[in-house]
């Protein structure tokens, strides 16, 4: 649930007024977008067939994708050049099949869940909670940010496996994750988030950076590195909770802004 590419419109025609080079580059970025389901089926492939490497740099590479079409979209003006096309739906299919269903999959065949009948549900439970999320018409909120966790299985997995975390440890965060995704706290959407975005861009660019050498060195991680790399998730989720309690704090009608009026 995350960069989308355009939106959605009841119309079937292009809007006129735009030129053709334009109106090809928004279908240049819809193609962009769609690249990613065909790297979610080589991340897939590549697990089931014990290339773990080769799956996280496929992570890698539609993280970046899914940061950059968004952008790129708006610069296309997609939802206006072809009105007819809903972008926002294809991102999010995208989505769900590289941020969740092939990192479980990579879960999966990597043995990182546990056996049995447990093996299945924790296995099943990112599936879930990520179909109920990616359904949400709140998942994406009017101010830009994410309202619950925002099925970054795909992170989750990577340091899972980079870290060599046990089968209970994947197993404790998979079940902490999923309730998450039901907690209402407002996560960050580092490309529109408007508080701290310059910040958060860079922050986020400079993660991706941490990933590529992580899996550069897997499977014998720098420790300097790690902790650098899990520093910015500390920030993401800390910044998250703090912008979530004081926008509830600031929003008018609050208990405390009645407070104040009075």
């Amino acid at each position: 649930m995350h960069e989308n590419a355009a939106g959605t419109t009841a119309t079937t025609t292009a809007a006129p007024g735009f030129s053709r080079r334009l109106r090809l580059a928004g279908a240049a970025v819809h193609l962009y977008t769609a690249s990613g389901s065909v790297l979610g089926l080589l991340m897939v492939l590549a697990a089931v067939e014990g290339d773990v490497v080769t799956a996280l740099w496929l992570v890698l590479a539609t993280l970046v994708i899914d940061g950059t079409d968004g952008m790129l979209a708006r610069w296309a003006r997609v939802k206006e050049t072809i009105p007819w096309f809903d972008g926002a739906r294809m991102d999010d299919i995208v989505d769900y099949l590289t941020y969740t269903f092939a990192p479980v999959v990579l879960l999966w065949a990597t043995d990182r869940l546990p056996g049995g009948p447990v093996g299945w549900l924790l296995a099943a439970l990112p599936l879930l909670a990520s179909c109920y999320q990616f359904c949400r018409t709140d998942a994406k909120t009017e101010d830009h940010y994410f309202l619950g966790f925002p099925s970054y299985w795909n992170v989750a997995a990577f340091y899972l496996i980079v870290l060599d975390v046990g089968t209970t440890g994947v197993a404790v965060t998979l079940a902490v994750l999923t309730v998450l995704v039901f907690v209402p706290v407002k996560y960050v959407y580092p490309s529109r988030t408007r508080t701290l975005r310059s910040l958060n861009l860079a922050l986020a660019t400079l993660w991706l950076v941490s990933y590529a050498v992580l899996l550069v060195q897997y499977p014998d991680p720098h420790p300097v590195v790690v902790v650098l790399s899990l520093a910015y998730l500390v920030y993401y989720a800390g910044v998250s909770v703090w912008l979530t309690v004081t926008g509830a704090r600031r929003r008018p009608g609050s208990a405390e802004s009645v407070e104040r009026a009075g």
